[in-house]
């Protein structure tokens, strides 16, 4: 089949012939990618981490069309409640020492360089039970807007857990 069209010289060096990128990850494994990105760039976070005896601290480190990365710190003992995340989707992973996740009945210790991704709804509690503090990332997409917080589980009431229920969990707007 002959065309009667020549291109010449190289149509890739035109962008506006070129897909454009996207303006953020398009699926899971692109938010997961993102997260250990961000990760592997010790100099990008460590420089920013605080830590509150009171709560745990967190700090809003990117946002991008449709998502945000919050920066969390833990002390021995601090917990976020048992909650979910509304409408939105996230990614988080451990940079520093150890959580327990506590989600269905069942307990699940996260250390450094594992994912857990989770849907809109997902009702879970976070918990450093260890000796020393941790640090984690979290990606939401889109942004967080809320997050509702749940009633214990029966029977599940540890002490100093339910206590961290009350403590502010939400991310500050805007």
């Amino acid at each position: 089949m002959n065309s009667d069209i020549e291109i010449a010289g190289d149509p890739l060096a035109l962008p506006h012939l070129m897909p454009s990128a996207p303006a953020h990850p398009a699926t899971v494994a692109g938010f997961a990618g993102l997260a250990r990105t961000i990760a592997a760039d010790r100099s990008h976070w460590e420089p920013l981490v605080r830590y509150d005896p009171a709560t745990r601290w967190y700090h809003r480190l990117r946002t991008g069309p449709g998502y945000e990365v919050w920066l969390l710190s833990w002390l021995p003992g601090q917990g976020s409640g048992r909650h979910d995340h509304g409408p939105s989707s996230g990614v988080f992973t451990v940079l520093e020492g150890e959580l327990t996740e506590r989600a269905d009945g069942m307990g699940r210790t996260l250390r450094p360089g594992g994912l857990r991704v989770f849907a809109p709804g997902y009702v879970h509690e976070v918990v450093n039970d260890g000796l020393l503090p941790v640090v984690s990332l979290h990606i939401y997409f889109p942004g967080l807007t809320e997050m509702p917080m749940r009633p214990p589980r029966p029977g599940t009431e540890v002490a100093g857990v339910a206590a961290c229920a009350a403590a502010p969990v939400a991310p500050p707007a805007g």
